[in-house]
């Protein structure tokens, strides 16, 4: 005789929705975050004293960042300004002549590097991680800076008359972005020697035209000579 079919109830379906992250809750937590890891470093720093210190449940960090090296990636896109995209988006992408877009480019890049809000942990978390490097940096490295980059390089070699990846064209494209991230790297240093300059957005406007005049006259200064036609 057949044994009587059971009839069973289907799984529950969970109607616990999963917390939402508010921004002001992100930005205290991402704030929290940088000030561990930029006193600890990387390694030393625990998800529980971040949470702390933030006022957040350990869960609500897990569900929305899975870990402690994704947290910390977010730190440093945090710290290095991805905020500031949509104005380096918009340089990478203007249609302008290639002086122009140059010069335009500089710009950009000089407001993301030195933003005001930038957080006062960034240069001590940079320290750390130029330190001891993570797989993090790798990758904020290829979202944040890569594009900016090969833009350079695609702007410089057209103007040198030489491929992207020759070597000339590589270091002059080191050259202007030293000279502008200096203004943010060398922040102190600078403060010593010219106390009185003011990063104000007319300064700044200032200092990406003399970058872009000065990295201009030194690319034509070493553009290779056009070839003599034969009589």
């Amino acid at each position: 005789m057949a044994s009587p079919l059971v009839k069973t109830k289907p799984p529950a379906v969970s109607s616990v929705v999963p917390p939402v992250l508010a921004d002001d809750t992100r930005t205290k937590l991402l704030d929290a975050a940088g000030q561990v890891f930029a006193e600890s470093g990387f390694q030393a720093a625990t998800v529980r004293e971040i949470c702390a210190r933030a006022g957040v449940n350990i869960a609500l960090v897990n569900y929305h960042f899975g870990d402690k090296l994704e947290l910390y990636t977010e730190v440093l896109r945090h710290s290095v300004g991805t905020s500031e995209n949509g104005i380096i988006n918009k340089a990478i992408a203007s249609k302008a002549p290639p002086e122009g877009a140059f010069r335009e480019l500089i710009h950009a890049m000089l407001l993301r590097v030195c933003r005001a809000d930038r957080p006062g942990w960034h240069f001590q978390l940079m320290m750390h991680e130029f330190a001891q490097p993570t797989p993090a940096m790798a990758s904020v490295i290829d979202e944040t800076m890569r594009p900016v980059y090969d833009r350079f390089r695609h702007l410089i070699g057209f103007m040198l008359a030489l491929p992207p990846d020759h070597d000339k064209v590589r270091l002059s494209t080191h050259s202007v972005i030293s000279q502008t991230v200096h203004y943010a790297h060398a922040r102190h240093i600078v403060s010593r020697v010219w106390p009185e300059l003011e990063l104000n957005p007319e300064r700044m406007e200032q200092i990406a035209a003399h970058i872009a005049e000065f990295s201009l006259a030194g690319i034509r200064g070493i553009a290779p000579a056009p070839a003599k036609k034969r009589k």
